[in-house]
């Protein structure tokens, strides 16, 4: 789809390219003079389709990885360094202080968001805002955590002050489809809990997190936070082989973790948070609601353009009503406006990949081999920079589409007339993490959400999958997800369980009196956070 620059809001205009030639390690803002890698957007602001050029970001390589990495490992200290040993209201003031810098970039992030990834304005204001309130919230439940922490216990005549402690050096990876929100919900808890990190922004959308370099440097004591640019294998390939990683926080695809971990040498030692792909169905009950359904499955399957983890990516639609399903989805399909990102009123905006349409007619020619059809008009329609969403049905299991997360505006469809249809098809996926289930009646219901929740982390009863509220926990079995997030579970994630011990003498009672009178240790303490 091209647009002349002239019909572009001014606002929302690339005036100037932006040529980032900064980075940060060890709290200092490096200048780079090597090899850059041209940042495109998919989106045109020429009357004749190109793409437009956004500027460009350093091609980093080993030795900045080590740099980095290093830097990291000097913050933490082994544990001794000021951050992982510093109070937790100091560790809060500083990213209080973080969130009030961050702030004034919002304009700028969510253009970017927009132009890089190609994200409704809507939506790149809600994944800045939301991202924001994410901070806020973990902040407040890290108070929370801490004040259930300032008290000693007793057992077995063995007194015990028990915290949540760092981990050590985070490697953190972040997915290009949620490039602010799902990475500083990785970073964000990672740090505040006292480890200290090497981060990369994800391929596409590595522009937008430059406006934000400075608040980290301002912000944070030096080493805490190091940010590269680059390719994943060119930088954290040499960063997984030194072992001195702790945490890898990757949200992405399993290869990617697989190949990480595999570089390892002390796997062992490794903690993994990791959000990964997922195949998240939807399983249509006769007595569903089919005008709530198709709104809810239209949202599930194409918000973003079906770029999400947490997309409807397969739909199961009873053989008693898929007839008329099929029709009146497939309609609502084509009804979806299509443009740029600013337009008002739009659902289905460029893709930011250039090989995402090749590869989603891929799919669509395979199926269309083995027998599916695709049922509405537009399906299949190619733009300079999209297709359009395909309705395809039947889907058997011999098709591609089946098997694979496509992550792209195509729809496949398949119909049951016995429950244990999809259900052995979940059990048999390689995938766990939410269901959509529409139908009313609890009777059928019932057996369907025990059996579920068994293989799923979330059964969503007539909505969409999605991740949020952001306080409750985004998790997934199998090969969808290691470890939980959410504002609860993410502190949690990223530290461990640790203690100070005691017997119950008269010299130990003394030994602890005076440390919390004196206040010398930052771990000993029963101050109460408000």
């Amino acid at each position: 789809m091209s647009k002349a620059k002239n019909a572009i809001p001014i606002e929302f205009q690339i005036d100037s390219p932006i040529h980032q030639k900064t980075y940060l390690v060890g709290g200092v803002l490096k200048e780079w003079n090597g090899k850059s890698a041209d940042v495109y957007s998919t989106i045109s602001s020429t009357d004749a389709y190109a793409p437009t050029f956004l500027g460009s970001a350093p091609d980093m390589g080993e030795p900045e990885a080590l740099d980095a990495l290093n830097a990291a490992e000097k913050a933490f200290a082994k544990g001794q360094g000021a951050w992982p040993t510093m109070r937790v209201r100091d560790r809060i003031e500083c990213m209080e202080l973080f969130v009030e810098k961050m702030k004034t970039k919002r304009d700028l992030v969510v253009k970017l968001l927009m132009w890089e990834i190609g994200k409704p304005l809507p939506d790149s204001e809600k994944e800045f805002d939301r991202t924001i309130d994410y901070i806020n919230d973990t902040i407040e439940n890290y108070k929370e955590l801490d004040r259930d922490s300032a008290k000693f216990e007793k057992h077995s005549d063995v007194l015990a002050h028990i915290r949540r402690g760092p981990l050590g050096v985070v490697l953190c990876l972040g997915p290009y489809n949620y490039p602010l929100n799902e990475t500083f919900c990785l970073l964000i808890p990672a740090i505040l809990m006292g480890n200290t990190a090497v981060f990369k922004p994800a391929k596409i959308g590595v522009l937008l997190i430059t406006p934000l370099l400075e608040a980290f440097q301002e912000s944070f004591p030096k080493g805490v936070v190091n940010v590269l640019f680059g390719r994943g294998r060119a930088i954290a390939g040499p960063i997984m082989k030194t072992g001195k990683i702790d945490v890898l926080a990757l949200i992405g695809h399993s290869s990617s973790a697989n190949a990480l971990q595999d570089q390892h040498p002390k796997s062992n030692r490794l903690r993994l948070v990791l959000g990964l792909e997922a195949k998240n169905p939807a399983i249509v009950l006769p007595d569903a609601d089919l005008d709530l359904t198709i709104s809810e499955c239209l949202a599930g399957t194409l918000s973003f353009n079906g770029q999400r983890c947490t997309a409807l990516k397969v739909v199961y639609v009873h053989d008693g009503i898929v007839a008329e399903f099929n029709k009146r989805f497939s309609a609502a399909v084509d009804k979806l406006p299509f443009g740029n990102p600013w337009e008002e009123g739009v659902k289905l905006t460029p893709l930011p990949e250039a090989g995402k349409p090749a590869y989603i007619q891929e799919l669509l020619d395979d199926a269309i081999a083995k027998g599916a059809k695709v049922l509405n008009e537009k399906g299949g329609q190619h733009f300079d920079n999209y297709i359009w969403p395909a309705v395809v049905y039947p889907v058997t299991k011999d098709m591609r589409l089946y098997e694979e997360e496509q992550f792209g505006p195509i729809i496949p469809i398949l119909a049951f007339n016995d429950i244990e249809q999809p259900l052995d098809d979940m059990a048999e996926s390689n995938y766990g993490q939410q269901v959509s289930l529409f139908g009313k009646d609890v009777y059928t219901l019932a057996p369907l959400i025990d059996t579920l929740a068994n293989l799923v982390c979330r059964v969503n009863l007539n909505s969409s999958c999605q991740r949020g509220p952001d306080v409750y926990p985004f998790t997934g079995r199998k090969d969808s997800a290691v470890a939980t997030l959410s504002v609860h579970d993410a502190l949690r994630s990223f530290s461990i369980r640790t203690f100070v011990a005691s017997k119950d003498t008269e010299l130990n009672n003394e030994i602890l009196e005076k440390l919390l009178e004196t206040r010398l240790s930052n771990f000993v303490s029963t101050d109460y956070i408000l």
